[in-house]
């Protein structure tokens, strides 16, 4: 089985259409999967169409839990949500878990929760895909504690090259530090317009620095990955014959040949 964080610090560059339907994508296929929002927005608890309002708790109950009991071992399938066929398992967020900082810096073992968290489920799945946040604190320290490989989605513009060094350090940091086995599976160009000299010239960047771990796969500009998220049903899903939809199938099928 596989844990992969969707990560990038920057806000606004697709990370959480990127989970939702690689994670439906990868459903669809057959594979059992779970989606972890570890987003405080709680996008991609939205984008599956939970309703916040109902669900029985948050990964920041998890969260609490095991900051006040190191025992709490098993509380995660409390809160995870089961998929329909062709969807994911879903453990929700809401805006509680912007406070999960404070519970976190105050916690023993705060850099490695979520991963004692999931150790009893891991074999229950194929994937589990982590919905990080636009930041580096304790909560993508802990997914990156978590997981085996990072996916970094990034769009085509001055900026995210900007951000990219700080991740890539962090991310040996906690390799070093924490988790030995983490690595960057892949990083997926999204947002993409090829009319933009600039989004070629990242490209061309971002294929000289990462080489094979620059994915083929390239997600354009769609406004159908937009809509989606207001019916509560992935783009793969709704709007299958829309280029956003059609090139998240084709990252699917990259994924899934390794």
């Amino acid at each position: 089985m596989a844990v992969w964080g969707v990560v990038n610090q920057k806000g606004g560059v697709g990370k959480t259409t990127t989970a939702v339907n690689l994670a439906t994508g990868l459903a669809r296929a057959g594979r059992r999967v779970l989606l972890i929002d570890s987003d405080p927005q709680g996008n991609a608890t939205t984008g599956l169409g939970a309703d916040k309002s109902a669900v029985p708790g948050t990964l920041f109950d998890v969260y609490r839990s095991l900051a006040e009991n190191m025992d709490a071992a098993g509380l995660i399938e409390q809160f995870i949500l089961p998929g329909a066929e062709g969807r994911p398992d879903l453990l929700p967020a809401t805006l509680d878990l912007a406070g999960a900082e404070g519970v976190l810096q105050a916690a023993v073992g705060k850099e490695v929760l979520l991963r004692d968290a999931l150790e009893p489920i891991l074999d229950r799945y194929d994937t589990i895909l982590i919905d990080a946040p636009p930041s580096l604190g304790l909560i993508t320290v802990n997914i990156l504690a978590a997981c085996d490989e990072v996916i970094v989605p990034m769009q085509g513009e001055f900026y995210a090259l900007e951000g990219l060094s700080q991740l890539v350090r962090t991310i040996e940091i906690v390799r070093k530090r924490i988790n030995p086995r983490l690595k960057i599976g892949r990083v997926v160009l999204t947002m993409f317009d090829g009319r933009s000299r600039l989004a070629q010239q990242v490209s061309q960047e971002l294929s000289e620095f990462f080489g094979e771990k620059l994915s083929q796969t390239v997600i354009p500009r769609n406004v159908r990955l937009g809509e989606a998220p207001g019916h509560g049903i992935p783009a793969i899903e709704l709007f299958p014959e829309s280029k956003g939809a059609q090139a998240y199938s084709a990252l699917v099928e990259e994924v899934l040949a390794g």
